[in-house]
């Protein structure tokens, strides 16, 4: 029920959340990284989740600060509203002309390069080069603006920093119904849960974006970074983990390593093994040692849904008979 309720959306003004984001920055974010803020508070009322809206803000802003943790710079936050009236523009955006909520979150960071552009809003797409955000972050914010009827767009310059735009509509009448409508079509795409996973990636980045999708979907997401603080956290509380999704490749203890650990304490339990290019396991060797699926990355968002919410519910199936 509470999970129901964590979804509905309402009337808002959007001004609130962003005021409670910049003030989180300006407590957290180093002094070599200056704040600027401009924010209208004349900008109409939106129907949306509060707490996914503050979760995009929250990852346009951390994606912005990274490009200029080295060299310091500027973040700036902006709300204002736009009329849309340009049926091209409209389409590019692939949303109807009319009020928009225009939110602004720019940096002077590192900028993203032309080979990167069209990707960077791909599910599980990672790079090293500093200002690209977390890639299944960004694909996670874009699909909860998209479900709200809206738009992300960006320009960015090498050098000069990064410009991410998120529009939001505006409540007219009639169009709180036709939102309700998207959604519901929308969700009915991607397959979601309460159940309790322990996730495990030696990369911080995959790591994190991976607990973000999952919570998103509802899961409750335990993250360890170390193979063997996965394997001392599940022999503290074997039975508090529905399933695991594990890398493979990490150092310590492999994947395949730490599953065969970790069903040794729980043999009914649920393990994922997940990989690149991997000559040392195949998918009938991860078989063979009891993993439940074996999956190579990248993987699409709604693949990562259909797959866990496909495992889990098979044991609920067996369970009853």
């Amino acid at each position: 029920i509470s999970r129901q309720a964590e979804q509905k959306r309402k009337p808002i003004k959007l001004d609130t959340i962003v005021i409670d984001v910049v003030r989180l920055f300006k407590a957290t974010l180093p002094v070599s990284i200056k704040i600027h803020e401009k924010i209208s508070e004349q900008t109409g009322l939106t129907e949306a989740n509060p707490g996914q809206i503050h979760q995009v803000l929250m990852n346009l802003g951390t994606n912005a600060a990274q490009s200029m943790f080295e060299n310091g710079g500027t973040l700036s936050i902006s709300l204002d509203s736009e009329h849309i009236t340009s049926t091209e523009f409209a389409r590019s955006l692939n949303i109807k002309p009319g009020h928009y909520l225009k939110l602004t979150v720019s940096d002077t960071g590192h900028g993203i390069g032309h080979e990167n552009r069209k990707r960077i809003f791909d599910p599980y797409y990672t790079t090293k080069d500093k200002g690209m955000g977390t890639g299944l972050g960004l694909a996670v914010a874009l699909g909860i603006i998209q479900k709200h009827g809206g738009a992300i767009t960006f320009t960015s310059e090498l050098g000069k920093g990064t410009h991410f735009y998120v529009y939001l509509p505006v409540i007219e009448k009639g169009q709180p119904d036709e939102l309700h409508k998207k959604e519901d079509k929308t969700d009915k795409l991607l397959p979601v849960g309460n159940e309790r996973i322990l996730l495990v990636d030696d990369e911080e980045t995959i790591l994190y974006t991976g607990k973000e999708m999952l919570e998103y979907l509802g899961y409750a997401v335990t993250i360890c970074q170390r193979s063997m603080d996965a394997l001392n956290i599940f022999k503290n509380k074997p039975d508090e983990f529905d399933l695991v999704i594990s890398d493979m490749t990490m150092p310590e203890m492999n994947g395949d390593r730490l599953a065969v650990e970790l069903m040794d304490i729980r043999p009914d339990l649920l393990v994922v093994l997940c990989t690149g290019y991997n000559p040392r396991i195949d998918e009938n060797m991860a078989k063979k040692i009891g993993v439940k699926a074996f999956i190579f990355k990248p993987l699409t968002f709604k693949e990562l849904a259909v797959m866990v919410r496909k495992i889990l519910d098979e044991r609920m199936v067996a369970q009853r008979y």
